[in-house]
């Protein structure tokens, strides 16, 4: 299948692109004039948040940064633990500040993942079952919360997250009502097809994160032998159309279905310190996007 036209599209960029990230010793961080000045400069028309602390954390000032490069706010990715009872009000509370400043600053979209509380994206334990309970628990409340202010509430599976693998996937779908952030990515990387999930759950899907993932990398990490943080500096992403996700088919089957929300660029990248690597986020994003528009 040919790659989708693009232009009626609603795409959005998300600091993460552009090496931005909250977990300790990723890589050097572009600043915040760079990166959305690109984010415009390329055609898109509104950005995620990024790590708490990169962008203004008061609404009006938000809004400012935004406006002045012509973007709006789509919401945030908020990895929050949701399976540990001795934390929920610590969560919840978490969760609601960023509902407040997701709505405030004219946003749609709360993405959660469901945190082990460790730093990182590298080390996962087990969930008993009254742990899993309390995951899906504490993600309906926080649901609950978000459509209070008119968000949308959705689930990212997420390597390194309690909600990675197929078989978790599909227990959350059967356990939750939240609608998944469909991060094409993360799904292969942790054994799910996106595209069959796509045609099975369409209905399911209330976000997107494009990716494009190179296989064999993906398996290493599904297999132990390489962690994340490592796959993602030797390129495990690619921009779209360049690697083995189906992105073009995956849009469309999203279209024909009914699909009208967000598409977030969002190729996780992690910068070193050769100043030629600034340069990489904004000529991938390139690429994916004329992908996207069938160029």
């Amino acid at each position: 299948m040919s790659a989708p036209a693009g232009a009626d599209l609603r795409l959005a960029g998300a600091p993460i692109t552009w090496g931005v990230c909250e977990v300790p010793g990723w890589g050097p961080m572009l600043p915040v004039d760079t990166v959305l000045g690109e984010m415009a400069d390329l055609g898109l028309t509104a950005t995620e948040l990024g790590p708490p602390g990169y962008l203004p954390d008061d609404p009006a000032a938000l809004e400012g940064v935004l406006a002045g490069h012509g973007l709006a706010l789509v919401g945030s990715f908020a990895a929050l633990v949701l399976h540990d009872p001795h934390r929920l009000a610590q969560t919840l509370a978490a969760a609601a500040h960023t509902v407040e400043l997701i709505a405030a600053a004219g946003g749609e979209v709360l993405v959660l993942a469901a945190a082990t509380g460790l730093d990182g994206y590298d080390t996962r334990p087990e969930l008993s079952d009254a742990q899993w309970g309390q995951l899906i628990a504490t993600a309906e409340e926080i649901a609950r919360i978000a459509a209070d202010r008119g968000l949308r509430a959705t689930l990212h599976p997420h390597v390194g997250t309690h909600v990675e693998n197929a078989a978790e996937v599909e227990r959350f779908l059967r356990d939750s009502t939240l609608a998944l952030c469909l991060d094409t990515g993360h799904l292969l990387i942790g054994g799910t097809d996106p595209l069959d999930l796509v045609r099975r759950h369409p209905d399911r899907i209330g976000h997107v994160h494009l990716k494009d993932v190179h296989a064999d990398t993906a398996a290493l990490v599904r297999s132990g032998a390489l962690s994340y943080a490592e796959a993602v500096g030797r390129g495990i992403y690619r921009p779209l159309g360049e690697g083995d996700v189906p992105v073009a088919e995956i849009v469309a089957t999203l279209r024909a279905a009914g699909y009208r929300n967000w598409y977030v660029l969002e190729q996780d990248t992690r910068l070193g310190d050769d100043p030629a690597d600034a340069d990489l986020p904004r000529r991938d994003t390139a690429r994916g996007l004329a992908h996207l528009r069938g160029n």
